[in-house]
C-alpha cells in the first residue's frame, strides 16, 4: 500500500512539474526540494537509513552531471535540479533504468512536440530566443520516472 502511495505522490509532484514546465518554462526549486525530501523519507521508511545513502548517492550523480550538461547549455538548470530529484526514488544500481525511461519519454514527446509545432506553424529554432522556443523537458523528466517508478514496483 506504501509503495502505491509513493508512486502517487511522485506522479502528482510529476503532474505539477510538466504544468510549470509548459506553462512556465519553470521547474521550481521547491518543488525540487519537496520531491528530494519525499523520496528520502519514502526510501527511509522502506528500508532505512543504509537504503537511503544509495538513493542520495544516484542523486548526487544526477546533479552533478545535470551542472555540467547545464554549463553546457545543453539542458536548463531546473530539469537538471528536477531530475536529481527523481533519482532520489531510485537506488544508484537503478539509475541507467531512470535515464532508459526519460530518454525514451524525451525523444517521444520531442517528436510530438516537433510535429505540433510545424503544424501550427511555429519554426524550430537552433538556439530559442526566448522561453517559449524551448521544449519542455520536465515532461519527460516526470513521465520518465513515474513510468520507471511502476515498473520496479
Amino acid at each position: 500500500m506504501f509503495q502505491q502511495l509513493s508512486i502517487a505522490v511522485l506522479g502528482l509532484a510529476g503532474l505539477y512539474a510538466a504544468w510549470s514546465d509548459i506553462r512556465w518554462r519553470r521547474l521550481p526549486n521547491a518543488l525540487c526540494l519537496l520531491v528530494a525530501a519525499a523520496g528520502i523519507a519514502a526510501t527511509i521508511y522502506t528500508g532505512g537509513i543504509t537504503l537511503a545513502a544509495g538513493h542520495l548517492a544516484h542523486a548526487a550523480v544526477a546533479l552533478v552531471i545535470g551542472i555540467a550538461l547545464f554549463s553546457l547549455g545543453a539542458v536548463g538548470g531546473g530539469d537538471a535540479k528536477f531530475y536529481a530529484a527523481t533519482a532520489v526514488w531510485f537506488p544508484l544500481g537503478g539509475g541507467l533504468r531512470l535515464l532508459l525511461w526519460v530518454s525514451l519519454a524525451g525523444l517521444c514527446l520531442f517528436v510530438v512536440w516537433v510535429v505540433w509545432r510545424r503544424l501550427r506553424g511555429i519554426k524550430i529554432k537552433a538556439k530559442a530566443a526566448e522561453d517559449s522556443d524551448k521544449f519542455p523537458y520536465g515532461i519527460a523528466i516526470a513521465a520518465g520516472s513515474f513510468t520507471a517508478a511502476l515498473l520496479a514496483s
